[in-house]
């Protein structure tokens, strides 16, 4: 079964400094990268390193930042037969990492506000659509619905958080939030399954809590893409929830703990080393 991943991509400007700017201060930063992002191209990109077969659909601009975010998708394997482009600017985010590994950024959504949901198909081997927030609501309940009726399950990273139509909330699988995002969700239907990450301190999944296992974190930047990706994958495989979440947990924490360098090269093996040693 095959992964289609709906959303969006941002090349991510990523700058190091000892700590976040308080309000009219200017922090003169140790370093800067140019970081192939978008929660959905990150997604799709875990994912398909980790061995899942990933197709992806989202709209770059016709700019330098476009076409090395294609490159990026292409060096991962990913499919991306349905890749729209313009001639406009492409999505782009400025983000901060602190000497702690924690950070934050800036959105600039440009073409992934241009994504034609009309225009994308759902190939008849998909088992399962990934979707996030990133991308116009609408274009998500097409997909959504597209999905559905082509038999393939449905899931929503709601991040970053924005009220969602009953329309879409029915058609979905899961719902995959964060600590915060979940509280700005109160009022979800009871028999919507729901996800919710808690960083360092693990995952809650129908009423239990799976503890986060214990690193030395190099950065958090894209911890919650790398597990979403991860479990996407792992539950295509075949594997319980259950099994999968913890297969998640421990893909995450492997990244959090590596270098930006290494990260690229974090494979299925890898995480399965990580936990043969972390509960052998």
């Amino acid at each position: 079964m095959k992964l289609l991943v709906v959303g969006s991509l941002h090349l991510d400007v990523a700058v190091r400094a000892p700590h976040f700017p308080e309000l009219d201060e200017t922090v003169t930063g140790e370093s800067v990268d140019y970081v192939f992002g978008g929660k959905g191209g990150n997604q799709a990109v875990a994912a398909s390193r980790i061995g899942a077969d990933v197709g992806f659909a989202g709209r770059i601009g016709g700019d330098a930042f476009g076409a090395r975010l294609e490159a990026g998708l292409r060096d991962a394997h990913v499919d991306i037969a349905q890749l729209q482009k313009d001639d406009g600017a492409s999505g782009m985010s400025a983000a901060i990492v602190d000497a702690n590994g924690d950070y934050g950024a800036v959105i600039v959504s440009a073409a992934n506000l241009r994504i034609d949901g009309d225009a994308i198909d759902i190939p008849s081997e998909t088992g399962l659509v990934l979707l996030q927030n990133e991308v116009p609501e609408a274009a998500n309940l097409t997909i959504a619905g597209k999905a559905r009726a082509a038999g393939a399950r449905v899931w929503l990273n709601a991040a970053p958080a924005r009220d969602l139509s009953d329309d879409l909330v029915e058609l979905l699988d899961l719902l995959i939030v964060n600590r915060v995002e979940a509280a700005q969700y109160p009022a979800l239907p009871m028999t919507l399954p729901v996800l919710e990450t808690l960083g360092a301190d693990g995952v809650r999944f129908e009423g239990r809590t799976f503890p986060g296992y214990a690193v030395e974190v190099v950065s958090t930047h894209g911890a919650g893409d790398m597990f979403v990706g991860a479990l996407a994958a792992c539950v295509l495989n075949g594997a319980p929830m259950v099994d999968a979440i913890g297969f998640a947990q421990g893909a995450a924490a492997l990244f959090v703990s590596s270098q930006r360098d290494e990260r690229k090269n974090l494979r299925a093996s890898d995480v399965n080393a990580f936990l043969a040693n972390k509960c052998g």
